[in-house]
């Protein structure tokens, strides 16, 4: 049954709230993630290229460290999200390969518990024992994987997906305080990759924050305060390592 034709009262108890949301939240949710893995690159590749320059003016070494970091965070960034994304799917198909067998053996006593679930929502008995028939005679798994498990059998997230995404994220990120540290010369490519950073870390707090529905000004002032202590550490790291090779 197309929602065009369902009763307004089952169209809202499949649909809380707004309506079609759920691939706009999926996509703000990649794009939240997206913004925070570019947050990460800026942050600990700017960290790591001030602390390499404020020990040595080498381009060479600069070059080298930050290539390094930039590709270390990236491969960590892409793996580890791949193992949290894959365990997070194998957790739902398991939950999914449940439901389906409970749904064979016991198709009137998961009826009950479809009726229970959107009774539970504020639904009358009576419109909430209609809106589970209509979703069973539809699709009786999908109806039961979205209301019980709250998952879209349809839309799994792939562990690859999520892994490219987020190396590719880190690795946009981290470009930035990389560039801003090799292109400038050697006396004033500190402070211009500070404010390269300081920028770019507003930037993605106001994103993140608005994303998110949260306060703006918040959200910058601790991107930018802990990105810039980030940088003054390393910085102090390099110029005490600096001193002491020297």
């Amino acid at each position: 049954m197309s929602e065009k034709t369902m009763p307004a009262a089952i169209v809202a108890a499949v649909h809380p709230g707004e309506l079609h949301t759920a691939g706009a939240s999926g996509r703000l949710n990649w794009l939240r993630a997206g913004v925070l893995g570019a947050n990460d690159g800026i942050v600990s590749t700017a960290a790591l290229v001030v602390g390499v320059a404020s020990a040595t003016t080498s381009t060479v070494a600069i070059l080298s460290a930050g290539t390094a970091g930039l590709v270390a965070g990236a491969v960590s960034m892409a793996l580890g999200e791949y193992v949290s994304v894959s365990t997070q799917r194998d957790s739902e198909r398991s939950l999914l390969a449940t439901e389906r067998r409970e749904l064979e053996q016991y198709p009137e006593e998961e009826f009950e518990e479809l009726t229970a679930l959107y009774r539970a929502k504020g639904l009358t008995e009576s419109t909430a024992r209609l809106v589970a028939q209509e979703l069973t005679a539809n699709d009786a798994f999908a109806a039961h994987a979205e209301a019980e498990l709250h998952i879209d059998p349809e839309a799994l997230t792939s562990p690859w997906q999520a892994a490219a995404a987020s190396a590719v994220s880190f690795t946009a990120g981290a470009l930035l305080p990389l560039l801003a540290m090799l292109l400038p010369p050697a006396e004033t490519r500190i402070p211009i990759t500070v404010v390269a950073v300081v920028l770019a870390l507003a930037v993605t707090g106001a994103v993140s924050a608005r994303l998110g529905s949260a306060g703006v000004g918040r959200a910058v002032a601790r991107l930018v305060v802990g990105g810039a202590l980030a940088m003054a550490v390393t910085f102090g790291i390099g110029q005490l390592v600096g001193t002491a090779a020297g």
